[in-house]
């Protein structure tokens, strides 16, 4: 039997210590160690890898904290389109929506795709009806809401750009700085808001699940690397579990999580080898900032990122789980 591990992210971007109250910074550590005790729970229990994931990306989606379901951030036309993926590592299935505005739990959607459809990738409408179908909780978009990540967009699309969801919470710190703006925890222009997990089961089994609202301002119908299996999210057994965090568009033009698992399968690198190959080098060198977690069948860990901070822990059996926002 594996000693099962669990690993979650919350974001990477500019999240730096003088941009975050100590009060901020507790409950960023409460929400994270709260979410790693459910999903450990499932684990110990003798639950799988795939449920493990499921559950810690779920509850993250419920936390306001994070840009994934409740939360999420504003679109260029002031609305909310979340996307979401989940693969099992043992069979290779994967689920994935995009573009869906109406499922409380875009994760429980991409599973269902997963389980209930022919299908890997439903968007848009489709999706919508999809979620309805399956019986998954409905929520009118006005769920999605939260005051902070209101002004967070009004305040980007008055410089008319797009920003990553923890950077976009750095620009709202240099402004506040100047007295001209409320202190947001991370820079939302410069934070990538995307949320996920990774974990390995008793019997051996890896599971990867990413969800996430997007990019401040974004065009309507944008689609990031989060629901594209290979690039956001990726899992099998014979290599890797993954969850990608970052920008978006150059995860997809790099296939990063893919990447990972393909370094090692082909060229016989070990987890941390090609995460640092592919966080540190592939990355950088197209401009792409964010991270990635990752765990193994041997139960190797890994959760590197290129930026200031990343929201991250894990937990290992039973033991206390472990949670850091900074280097």
């Amino acid at each position: 039997m594996n000693t099962p591990v669990i690993a979650i992210h919350g974001g990477a971007g500019t999240i730096t210590r003088s941009a975050l109250s100590a009060t901020d910074e507790a409950n960023y550590h409460r929400e994270l160690h709260a979410i790693l005790k459910s999903a450990q729970a499932v684990l110990t229990a003798g639950g799988s890898a795939l449920d493990a994931v499921g559950e810690a990306v779920r509850l993250l989606e419920d936390c306001p904290l994070f840009n994934a379901g409740k939360g999420a951030v504003y679109t260029r036309a002031g609305t909310h389109e979340l996307d979401a993926a989940i693969m099992d590592g043992a069979t290779l299935k994967a689920g994935a929506v995009a573009n869906i505005t109406c499922a409380r739990n875009p994760v429980l959607a991409a599973r269902a795709v997963m389980e209930k459809s022919a299908h890997v990738l439903l968007a848009g409408c489709g999706a919508d009806a999809f979620a309805r179908q399956q019986g998954l909780a409905i929520v009118d978009p006005t769920y999605f809401h939260t005051d902070a990540r209101h002004q967070q967009w009004l305040r980007v699309r008055e410089q008319s750009g797009m920003m990553l969801d923890h950077d976009a919470a750095a620009f709202t710190f240099k402004e506040s700085a100047h007295g001209t703006a409320p202190v947001d925890p991370i820079d939302p222009d410069n934070k990538f808001g995307t949320v996920g997990a990774v974990a390995l089961d008793m019997h051996g089994n890896v599971a990867a699940a990413t969800s996430t609202g997007g990019i401040t301002n974004k065009q309507v119908g944008r689609v990031g690397d989060t629901p594209l299996i290979g690039a956001g999210c990726y899992a099998a057994n014979a290599t890797a579990a993954i969850s990608a965090t970052g920008t978006g568009e150059v995860f997809m033009r790099t296939v990063a999580a893919y990447d990972v698992a393909a370094r090692m399968a082909y060229a016989g690198a070990t987890l941390q080898e090609a995460m640092e190959q592919v966080v540190m080098q592939v990355l950088p060198a197209y401009e792409g900032r964010g991270g990635l977690i990752a765990v193994d069948a041997q139960g190797n860990l890994e959760l590197s990122f290129n930026t200031e901070g990343m929201y991250r822990g894990y937990a290992r059996g039973g033991d206390t789980p472990v949670t850091a926002i900074y280097k």
